[in-house]
């Protein structure tokens, strides 16, 4: 597939909902993520990102407006010594207790599935990164069978020696509809279009829709040393 430009990628739709991306920075000095949240409900966009350890999770910004926690708060990113997990749901917590136990990132989550959210089903998206010796990462999708809840497709997708200035990007929509219309087909090849990590937020940020967006997660972690810094956006200010 093509590399496309990871800003015009990001603003192709007006709901791609939920959204990871991983890869590399143009020096190949550094993994670079970024995960997104959006929202259509007042319960879904009453959310902000917060620090909890080396990771973030979801809260509520208005605790009196929250209605249904069960699928908006979780913790998106956790990190598991050299290795990142990043999600859009808790099966982050699912991946890092069975990772644990010696599972891999497929086999970790064998027991979840897509979101039980009909009619959408919402797609699980999960990534890690893993630093040490080198670096590589994972992204997985856990989808319906186009909208059929009695079967769960299942893809993992691998990559080795990711390439300087490439990365990877999956979300949960396809756009906008009712139900909404779940992503189809392999992560897309995107630009990681530079090595400043604030200039990179600020490419996300205002690449995503102005009226669905919540908040951003933003971080570089050297692939030589393990050390990172982030950036968090929220809406909610």
């Amino acid at each position: 597939m093509k590399r496309l430009d990871l800003a015009a990628e990001l603003s192709a739709t007006t709901y791609p909902g939920r959204g990871i991306v991983i890869g590399k920075t143009p020096d190949g000095k550094k993994a670079a993520i970024a995960y997104f949240i959006m929202g259509r409900s007042e319960n879904s966009r009453n959310r902000v990102f917060v620090t909890e350890g080396e990771g973030i999770r979801t809260e509520a910004f208005d605790p009196a407006k929250l209605e249904d926690p069960s699928l908006i708060i979780y913790a998106p990113v956790r990190v598991r010594g050299t290795d990142t997990i990043v999600t859009n749901g808790d099966q982050t917590d699912t991946i890092f207790e069975n990772m644990e136990q010696g599972d891999t990132f497929e086999e970790s989550l064998r027991n979840r599935e897509f979101e039980p959210d009909g009619p959408n089903y919402t797609p699980r998206i999960s990534g890690v990164l893993h630093i040490e010796g080198g670096y590589t990462y994972e992204m997985s999708i856990l989808k319906s069978n186009n909208g059929d809840p009695d079967q769960c497709l299942r893809f993992t997708f691998g990559y080795d020696n990711p390439l300087a200035g490439e990365g990877h990007f999956i979300h949960t929509y396809m756009g906008d509809g009712n139900p909404l219309p779940s992503y189809e087909g392999e992560p897309t090849p995107v630009t990681i279009p530079t090595n400043d990590l604030d200039e990179f937020t600020d490419i996300v940020w205002k690449a995503i829709n102005e009226d669905n967006k919540v908040s951003l997660f933003t971080r570089f972690i050297d692939i030589e040393t393990g050390r990172y810094e982030t950036k968090i956006v929220n809406k909610n200010q």
